[in-house]
């Protein structure tokens, strides 16, 4: 029974998206209808986390807003999102980095992974 369930859902699943994880910084390009009109609106932050696998997977994404912190979580398999930029690659040493939701100004920030 399982196999066939991961058999079907595979069909659904999206290979068009690049590799990121948390602490990389990337740009969302995400549909949004508006009545009959469809445009689409860019949301550029840092991955705090990538949760589950399959079709399930999300992946959260923080950016600071007029000093206020925003988290939105995007489903990875959605049909909304066109496409991902990866803009940096951050280095931390954790899948879920929740600390960053008590740090404030350059406590904040991401050290980008640097390649020899």
């Amino acid at each position: 029974m399982n196999s066939i369930v991961n058999s079907i859902s595979q069909e659904f699943l999206r290979k068009d998206l690049p590799n990121f994880k948390a602490g990389d910084r990337i740009t969302v390009h995400y549909k949004i209808k508006e009545g009959n009109k469809e445009r689409i609106q860019q949301y550029q932050g840092d991955v705090i986390q990538r949760r589950n696998s399959g079709i399930d997977e999300t992946f959260t994404v923080r950016k600071i807003s007029n000093g206020v912190g925003v988290e939105r979580i995007f489903p990875f398999n959605s049909p909304f999102i066109d496409k991902i930029d990866v803009n940096r690659k951050g280095k931390v040493r954790r899948a879920r980095i929740f600390y960053l939701r008590e740090q404030i100004g350059k406590a904040a920030r991401i050290k980008e992974l640097r390649r020899r």
